[in-house]
């Protein structure tokens, strides 16, 4: 299942259509799904302005930019979208009833045999999975922002994932040139774990007076070898 794939991404927001072009990039058939025609053009225009971008900075030719947006198509039918796929990657809003609404369909409609991954950045995957009935193929596959660029995606174990199933996904964003890396199911992950007590702590150090913005920031930046502050980072990530 590493060669080409055929790929639903559910989603046509800002992590969905950067998923949705990393696939395509790497040889996939997409189509890029969402539940409005207005969101779903949206979703397409961001895919040809990014590669717009990776051809001016001479990245990618004209024509392979042409290739990879001939692989993705787009659609607001669910149920069609995701009959002969793969793989499915759902990026909906960051709302656990919302994600297993869509859980809930693709359980109905995607082949048995398909992965169904989440791009949550910290909603259960074991939660999300509950709305299927084949949780041993669900599995969280967190991309950065922004998509095309970062290298990291964090793979994460539901409960119920099987081994294969993670392994199957780590090859997969290997291929694309991702650095996938593994962990379990546990609130935030690993990177919002982590991550989101340092915004809190700099965000009340501003709070608290103790330095100003850019104090923050630099001392982080130089002291901890941070490429960003946190309040800059804050601001960035909502």
């Amino acid at each position: 299942m590493t060669s080409s794939l055929k790929v639903a991404v559910i989603g046509a927001g800002t992590m969905g259509n950067g998923i949705a072009q990393t696939y395509a990039a790497n040889g996939h058939i997409v189509t890029l799904v969402d539940m409005s025609q207005e969101g779903l053009d949206r979703g397409l225009a961001a895919i040809r302005k990014s590669l717009d971008r990776f051809v001016k900075k001479e990245k990618i030719t004209q024509e392979q930019s042409d290739e990879i947006m001939a692989r993705v198509a787009g659609s607001t039918d669910l149920p069609t979208a995701v009959a002969d796929v793969d793989m499915v990657v759902e990026a909906v809003f960051e709302r656990e009833d919302v994600k297993k609404d869509v859980f809930v369909q693709l359980d109905k409609h995607a082949p048995q045999g398909a992965i169904l991954a989440t791009n949550t950045s910290s909603i259960s995957i074991t939660a999300i999975a509950s709305a299927t009935s084949r949780p041993e193929s669900v599995v969280g596959m967190h991309f950065m922002n922004p998509v095309p660029i970062m290298k990291l995606v964090e793979i994460i174990n539901g409960t119920k994932t099987t081994k294969s199933v993670n392994e199957i996904v780590v090859k997969i964003a290997t291929k694309m040139g991702k650095v996938a890396l593994s962990c379990n199911d546990s609130p935030g992950f690993v990177s919002n774990r982590i991550l989101c007590p340092m915004l809190n702590e700099a965000i009340l150090t501003l709070e608290e007076g103790v330095a100003d913005p850019e104090a923050i920031d630099g001392i982080m930046k130089l002291g901890m070898n941070h490429p960003i502050g946190p309040l800059a980072l804050s601001d960035l990530i909502g």
